[in-house]
Protein backbone atom coordinates (compact mmCIF):
# COMPACT_ATOMS: atom_id res chain seq x y z
CA UNK A 1 0.00 0.00 0.00
CA UNK A 2 1.30 3.42 -0.92
CA UNK A 3 1.62 6.04 1.78
CA UNK A 4 -0.85 8.90 1.61
CA UNK A 5 0.64 12.08 0.22
CA UNK A 6 -1.90 14.13 2.17
CA UNK A 7 -2.22 13.59 5.95
CA UNK A 8 -5.63 12.63 7.35
CA UNK A 9 -6.91 13.85 10.72
CA UNK A 10 -10.04 13.04 12.75
CA UNK A 11 -11.77 14.37 15.83
CA UNK A 12 -13.09 11.16 17.37
CA UNK A 13 -12.43 12.55 20.86
CA UNK A 14 -14.38 15.76 20.23
CA UNK A 15 -11.60 18.15 21.22
CA UNK A 16 -12.12 21.89 20.73
CA UNK A 17 -8.96 22.47 18.64
CA UNK A 18 -6.58 20.14 16.80
CA UNK A 19 -3.13 21.61 16.24
CA UNK A 20 -1.52 20.32 13.06
CA UNK A 21 1.88 20.52 11.41
CA UNK A 22 0.42 20.67 7.89
CA UNK A 23 -1.53 23.41 6.19
CA UNK A 24 -3.02 21.03 3.62
CA UNK A 25 -4.74 17.85 4.84
CA UNK A 26 -7.90 15.78 4.86
CA UNK A 27 -10.49 15.83 7.64
CA UNK A 28 -12.47 12.61 8.07
CA UNK A 29 -14.58 13.68 11.07
CA UNK A 30 -14.84 10.66 13.36
CA UNK A 31 -13.18 7.29 12.91
CA UNK A 32 -14.67 4.88 10.35
CA UNK A 33 -17.39 3.75 10.06
CA UNK A 34 -18.71 7.03 11.50
CA UNK A 35 -16.52 9.30 9.34
CA UNK A 36 -17.92 12.03 7.11
CA UNK A 37 -16.84 12.50 3.47
CA UNK A 38 -13.07 12.97 3.51
CA UNK A 39 -12.61 16.64 2.67
CA UNK A 40 -9.45 18.39 1.60
CA UNK A 41 -8.70 21.49 3.66
CA UNK A 42 -6.11 24.10 2.67
CA UNK A 43 -5.26 26.91 5.10
CA UNK A 44 -3.34 28.88 2.50
CA UNK A 45 -1.85 31.95 4.19
CA UNK A 46 -4.09 31.56 7.24
CA UNK A 47 -3.15 29.70 10.43
CA UNK A 48 -6.50 28.00 11.08
CA UNK A 49 -9.48 26.50 9.30
CA UNK A 50 -12.82 24.97 10.28
CA UNK A 51 -14.07 21.77 8.65
CA UNK A 52 -17.41 22.50 6.99
CA UNK A 53 -18.74 19.02 7.83
CA UNK A 54 -17.85 18.51 11.50
CA UNK A 55 -16.94 22.05 12.60
CA UNK A 56 -13.55 20.93 13.92
CA UNK A 57 -11.15 23.84 14.30
CA UNK A 58 -7.68 23.03 12.97
CA UNK A 59 -4.85 25.35 13.92
CA UNK A 60 -1.39 25.26 12.30
CA UNK A 61 1.59 25.02 14.64
CA UNK A 62 5.03 25.38 13.07
CA UNK A 63 6.72 23.40 15.85
CA UNK A 64 4.85 20.24 14.77
CA UNK A 65 6.26 18.07 11.99
CA UNK A 66 4.18 17.75 8.80
CA UNK A 67 1.53 15.05 9.16
CA UNK A 68 1.51 15.21 12.96
CA UNK A 69 -1.06 16.64 15.34
CA UNK A 70 -1.66 17.62 18.94
CA UNK A 71 -3.38 15.59 20.24
CA UNK A 72 -1.40 12.88 18.46
CA UNK A 73 -4.41 10.54 18.56
CA UNK A 74 -6.06 12.78 15.92
CA UNK A 75 -3.79 11.44 13.17
CA UNK A 76 -5.62 8.77 11.15
CA UNK A 77 -3.59 5.92 9.73
CA UNK A 78 -5.68 3.34 7.93
CA UNK A 79 -2.74 0.88 7.89
CA UNK A 80 -3.05 0.43 11.67
CA UNK A 81 -6.80 -0.16 11.29
CA UNK A 82 -6.31 -2.69 8.48
CA UNK A 83 -3.66 -4.57 10.48
CA UNK A 84 -6.08 -4.92 13.40
CA UNK A 85 -8.84 -6.46 11.23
Amino acid sequence: MADKAVPHFHNQDGVRVIHVGSKEFMCIGALPPFDHPHVFLDMGAESEIICQYCSTLYRYRSDLKPGTADPAASVWDDRARLAAE
